[in-house]
């Protein structure tokens, strides 16, 4: 049930690689004839492997550029996933769109994700078991969502089979039945079917999951699908796309204030501060959108003290383990553990990753794991493996804060869902939050629908972002790689002995591949004619010349937005990306004429944000049963 391909006006963009100069023309509503050329024309534009992205300066200066006179349509605050994807659907509907994020795109709880675009299994449990219908229409949507998040970023997602163990005959059947039951209602948009393995087959498919302990041995599996994502880089794909469909996306740049209408006290803008110079602004805007995730409470009282609280937050903590733990292409679920909570072990960018935990917490900007949950996690995956399970094979561990939402028109708390809530508590401010991950893009229509009709935006078509790919989607397949390892060195041979690597081999190529889509090619020529082939960190196929990409193309402004969000090496290992960052910082500076303070304070902040990774080298911890 994709949404019209509709759009009534869209303005005329001119982008010039190098140069960067960007311009947004506001133009008379089109006729309906010319909308399937307007939107054919931002397709276009999107999967150009020419495109470049408007520089900073020039985004801010749109953002700057606008008045009380001539205001933009929507102003969107917090670049996560839910933000970036109403930038990139207002743009896409032809209207004036700016975006400001006080960190860094998806530095809050969107890189921070389990990684899994999934329908909700134990939503469908509830549906069936409470007769809920409400439920069972979260699982639809969500299903259905699924599959378009990964046809629209195919590179950056992917189809998982995760494993299911079944310690008795009726719990083979109970999850046979309920995951055949999940398969029926993803009805067309199914992934793949799910099927019984025989404790045997299962032990073939999973060599490190226990076949018996405790009183128990293993029946079967249950293998059902779910999709797979690399959070960080997909919130970086949806921003860079927003932008080239005509959004000026901004990281770095807080809101600290609102600009007001004297006469009505409607909210018609914020006032700017630029993060990086500590420059201050005013935009101006007929609606703002509040998508700021956990911190959506903190925004609606900064435009009123007396708004009612949100956000419930959930802390929720994963842990990374060596590739061992857990077979290439096969997750393992464990959906009641013996204490109630869901478990799993996921592969994950060559690495285990493994949680979760589901506990209140309180909202700050740098979550970190408590041991007792990291201890959690450890004691629960042991139950089902039969490798012993060591603390001191954690590369890394993190926390994450589910934004779960709270109706502030609601009477009682029992509203708190995992659905998500938009409202216009206040004139001209439109909040976004709750949700997950996997319904971001359905969540950001809800939104751009609501600020339409709050600042009467009636130029503005339906949506069109259903089935529109993300920068680097568009031609890209799971051979492209091949390409890479063909065509490209990962060094110049250099006639002086310097330049040492050679061959683009497998695993760098698949990494670029997979990272970047069809601009992998781009990056590949950095590596190559600029000597900057060789690799950040031993064991890990991540390159130096994604660091001046990402620097010039994606809007990569510190060292911790690169081992963080344009790379994943502080999720995947702390100690590794601890190493890399000087490297990573000499490449900025370069990118960015950064001078030597700059570069001591680039590295002061990337070592205390690794502190908040907790690996075995940097936690304190009693390693008890787990040596």
């Amino acid at each position: 049930m994709a949404p019209s391909i509709r759009l009534r006006r869209l303005g005329a963009f001119a982008a010039v690689a190098g140069g960067a100069y960007f311009t947004v023309l506001s133009n008379p509503p089109i006729a309906a004839s010319d909308r399937g050329a307007a939107l054919a024309d931002v397709r276009h534009r999107i999967a150009d492997p020419s495109a470049a992205v408007p520089s900073r300066a020039v985004q801010e200066s749109a953002l700057i550029g606008s008045s009380a006179s001539s205001p933009l349509d929507i102003l969107v605050i917090g670049g996560g996933a839910t933000g970036c994807g109403v930038a990139l659907d207002a743009a896409t509907r032809g209207l004036r769109v700016g975006l400001v994020e006080r960190e860094d795109f998806a530095s809050g709880t969107s890189s921070r994700s389990t990684k899994l675009i999934h329908g909700g299994v134990r939503y469908l449990e509830k549906a069936v078991f409470n007769l809920d219908y409400g439920q069972l229409k979260l699982v639809f949507h969500a299903l259905e969502e699924r599959k378009q998040v990964i046809e629209n970023a195919p590179h950056l997602c992917n189809a998982l089979p995760c494993m299911t163990p079944c310690f008795s005959w009726f719990e083979a059947v109970y999850y046979w039945m309920g995951l055949k039951m999940y398969d029926l209602v993803a009805g067309r948009h199914l992934l793949h079917l799910s099927r019984y393995y025989s404790a045997q087959e299962s032990a073939e498919l999973f060599p490190t999951l226990a076949r018996k302990g405790k009183d128990r041995s293993l029946k079967g599996t249950v293998v059902y699908y779910d999709g797979q994502m690399n959070d960080s880089r997909l919130n970086v794909a949806l921003a860079c796309t927003a932008a080239l469909a005509g959004a000026a996306v901004v990281n770095h740049a807080e809101v600290i204030s609102f600009l007001r209408d004297d006469g009505t006290g409607r909210i018609i803008g914020a006032r700017i501060r630029n993060n990086l110079s500590g420059n201050e602004f005013d935009t101006y805007a007929k609606v703002v959108v509040n998508a700021a995730g956990p911190f959506c409470d903190s925004v609606r009282l900064m435009a009123d003290k007396e708004a009612k609280q949100m956000i419930c937050p959930s802390s929720g903590v994963h842990i990374v383990l060596p590739d061992y733990y857990s077979p290439e292409g096969m997750g393992l679920i464990v959906p009641k553990t013996k204490d109630g909570r869901v478990i799993f072990m996921l592969p994950w960018l060559g690495r285990t990753v493994a949680g979760t935990t589901d506990s209140n917490t309180s909202i700050t900007m740098l979550p970190e794991p408590h041991e007792d949950e990291i201890e959690f996690i450890l004691d629960a995956i042991s139950d089902y493996l039969n490798v012993k399970v060591r603390r001191t094979d954690v590369l890394s561990a993190w926390s994450g804060i589910r934004p779960l939402a709270v109706d502030p028109r609601a009477k009682s708390t029992e509203s708190i869902s995992r659905d998500h809530v938009v409202c216009e508590d206040l004139p001209g401010l439109v909040t976004i939050t709750g949700g997950k991950w996997t319904t971001y893009r359905s969540m950001a229509e809800d939104a751009v629908d609501l600020a339409i009709k709050s600042g009467k935006l009636s130029s503005a078509s339906e949506c069109v972002t259903y089935n529109l790919q993300l920068i680097g989607a568009d031609g890209w397949d799971p051979a492209s790689f091949t390409i890479l390892a063909q065509q490209y060195k990962r060094m110049k041979t250099s006639y002086g002995g310097k330049a040492v690597p050679g061959a683009m081999d497998t695993a760098a190529a698949k990494h670029l591949s997979h990272a970047y889509g069809t601009f992998a090619e781009r990056v590949a020529v950095i590596a190559q004619n600029e000597n900057l082939g060789k690799r950040l960190a031993h064991g890990y196929p991540i390159l130096e010349a994604e660091v001046a990409y990402c620097a010039r193309h994606e809007y990569c402004e510190s060292a911790v937005d690169f081992i963080a969000r344009r790379s994943r090496l502080a999720f995947l290992d702390t100690d590794a990306a601890r190493r890399a960052v000087p490297r990573i910082i000499e490449i900025l500076a370069s990118e960015h004429k950064w001078d030597k303070s700059k570069q001591k304070q680039e590295l002061q902040k990337a070592q205390e944000f690794l502190e908040t990774f907790k690996s075995s080298r940097n936690a304190q911890f009693d390693d008890g049963k787990h040596k």
